[in-house]
C-alpha cells in the first residue's frame, strides 16, 4: 500500500549509491544473490530464536532489493536480473514464516501455515496479473521501473517488511501478528482478483 509513495523517497539516494557501485564493477545480479544469502541467514536465525541478528539480516536484505535495482538502471536491466530478484524474494517471504514455525512448533506452526497460505494466494494474483499484463503490451512505473507490471494491494513489500521486523521484535506474539497479516494478505488477494477480472473482461 506505502510502497509508491516510498519509491519517491528512497530511489533518488538509492541510484546515487547504485552508480557508485555499478562503476566498482559490482553487478545487480551479485547484489540479488547476496541479499538473498542475507534473507537465507536471516530465516536460519529466527529457526535458532537469534531474532534481534534476524532483524538486522532483514534490513540488509531489503537494502540490497532496492540496491540492485539501483545498480540495473545505472547500467542495464535484464530478463534474468528481473526474473532472479522477484523469485528469490518470493523465496525469501516463504523462509520467514517458515523459520518461525521451526523456532517453536507448537506455538507458531498454525499460524505460520495461515501466512504461507496467504502468501501463495497473494502471489498467484500479483504474478499472474503481470502475465497477462505482459502479453496485452500493459505497462505500469507506479512501483519504479520493473520488470514485470506491478499491481498494488493493501500487502506489499513495506508492509511486509514492517512485519517481518516487528515479529522479530516481539517474537513471543508471532501468531497474532501472522494472523492478523494473513487476513490483511487474503483480502488483497481477494480485492485485486476483483480488480484484474474487472481489467481482463474489458
Amino acid at each position: 500500500m506505502f510502497d509508491a509513495a516510498l519509491r519517491r523517497v528512497i530511489d533518488p539516494p538509492l541510484d546515487t549509491m547504485g552508480r557508485r557501485v555499478a562503476a566498482a564493477g559490482i553487478t545487480a545480479d551479485q547484489i540479488t544473490v547476496a541479499g538473498f544469502m542475507c534473507g537465507v541467514a536471516a530465516a536460519a536465525a529466527i529457526a535458532f530464536g537469534a531474532m534481534a541478528f534476524a532483524a538486522l539480516l532483514i534490513v540488509l536484505n531489503r537494502l540490497a532489493d532496492g540496491l540492485d535495482g539501483a545498480v540495473a538502471r545505472a547500467t542495464q536491466k535484464t530478463d534474468l536480473g528481473g526474473y532472479l530478484d522477484i523469485v528469490l524474494d518470493f523465496f525469501f517471504y516463504g523462509a520467514v514464516p517458515f523459520a518461525f514455525a521451526i523456532h517453536d512448533p507448537a506455538a507458531n506452526g498454525y499460524a505460520a501455515a495461515a501466512l504461507l497460505l496467504a502468501f501463495y494466494m497473494n502471489g498467484a494474483t500479483f504474478l499472474g496479473f503481470a502475465v497477462m499484463a505482459e502479453k496485452r503490451g500493459m505497462k505500469t512505473d507506479i512501483q519504479g521501473a520493473k520488470s514485470l507490471y506491478y499491481l498494488g494491494g493493501l500487502a506489499e513489500g513495506a508492509e511486509t517488511i514492517a512485519v517481518f521486523l516487528a515479529m522479530c521484535v516481539f517474537s513471543e506474539s508471532f501468531a497474532a501478528i501472522a494472523w492478523a497479516f494473513a487476513a490483511i494478505c487474503v483480502v488483497s488477494a481477494c480485492a485485486r482478483l476483483i480488480l484484474v477480472t474487472g481489467m481482463l473482461r474489458r
